[in-house]
């Protein structure tokens, strides 16, 4: 399983201070001993809180215990964060961990480091796609060409976050006119207004416009990755119009970094069977998603390192980090 590496002094000093107040299960035979507490920063019904439950329903039976929800929003996952690293280290707690964590982090809102985490299991990899008004342009390519010379109204769920730096970046190496960005609350709103015409472009997940994409109001018209989608099979991607952006809303699970390695394999192998069972990947199927979005520790662990590093990168090159 991996692990991010961190100090060993500081790694010492944790674990003298661990030894003193927190007793550990002897072994994963031990484990679990009480509920399991799983931590999210999203409000009830949005993407990663039902991404979460979805989770739960079976890997509450894989681990024969019982699994709650406890949510802390704010911050941009920074509640959530840091009230993460009040709890013991015990495998009793969950995190869900998305690739707006890693924006946060980069622009140090929270306490967390890398180093105090340890991957578990991917849960979901869904790409951003941006959507447009029904009618508006008749191919991905006149849609790029619209912005040569002068840059498009882009909607939002965040500021500093996984849809402006998707909507910056494929302007910017696309060699496209800079995007204006209008920030709305949630999936839904941007939906709506994209509808209503306050903005020309919305940046979103398929799950979150599936109801206006079935009723023909909003059409995706660029999905950002490197493979076209199997729910999308006629909607470009970045790729295929010579444009290098490639950003997912990921979401999966870690643990803190100093949880016993055999009871962190034993919430390995639960939330896997939990995911890779019908329920959840009738759910996947449901977002547009398949089986490949579920993955183990050591795909997950390489993709945090990964969106960590990119993630910084984009916001120092977009000026959120100086």
């Amino acid at each position: 399983m991996v692990q991010f590496d961190r100090p060993l002094t500081r790694s010492l000093l944790v674990g003298a201070a661990l030894l003193g107040t927190f007793a550990f299960p002897a072994s994963a035979d031990d484990f679990p001993s009480r509920t399991i507490e799983v931590v999210t920063h999203a409000g009830n019904g949005g993407g990663t809180d039902v991404t979460t439950r979805m989770m739960m329903i079976r890997a509450r039976r894989a681990l024969d215990t019982d699994m709650v929800v406890v949510n802390r929003r704010g911050g941009g996952g920074a509640t959530a964060m840091d009230y993460y690293l009040t709890l013991d280290p015990d495998g009793h707690s969950v995190l869900t961990y998305t690739i707006g964590h890693a924006a946060t982090m980069a622009l140090g809102n929270t306490e967390m480091e890398l180093s105090d985490i340890r991957p578990i299991a991917r849960a979901t990899d869904d790409p951003q796609i941006l959507m447009v008004r029904c009618g508006v342009y008749d191919s991905a390519e006149a849609f790029v060409e619209a912005q040569r010379e002068e840059g498009l109204t882009y909607g939002t769920t965040h500021l500093g976050g996984i849809d402006d730096v998707s909507a910056f970046m494929f302007a910017r190496n696309g060699g496209l006119a800079t995007p204006q960005i209008l920030p709305f609350e949630g999936g839904g709103e941007l939906a709506t207004q994209l509808i209503a015409g306050a903005v020309d472009v919305a940046v979103l997940n398929l799950a979150e416009a599936g109801s206006q994409i079935d009723a023909g109001e909003v059409c995706p018209i660029v999905v950002m990755a490197p493979e076209r989608m199997p729910a999308l099979p006629d909607v470009a991607t970045a790729q295929d119009l010579g444009i290098d952006a490639n950003f997912s809303t990921v979401r999966g699970f870690v643990v803190h970094a100093d949880t016993p390695d055999d009871v962190a394999t034993r919430l390995e192998e639960a939330l896997l069977e939990a995911m890779n069972h019908p329920v959840y990947q009738a759910f996947l199927d449901s977002a547009g998603l398949d089986a490949s979005s579920v993955a183990g520790s050591e795909v997950w662990g390489t993709q945090i390192t990964s969106m960590s590093g990119d993630m910084d990168a984009a916001l120092r090159e977009l000026g959120f980090i100086e």
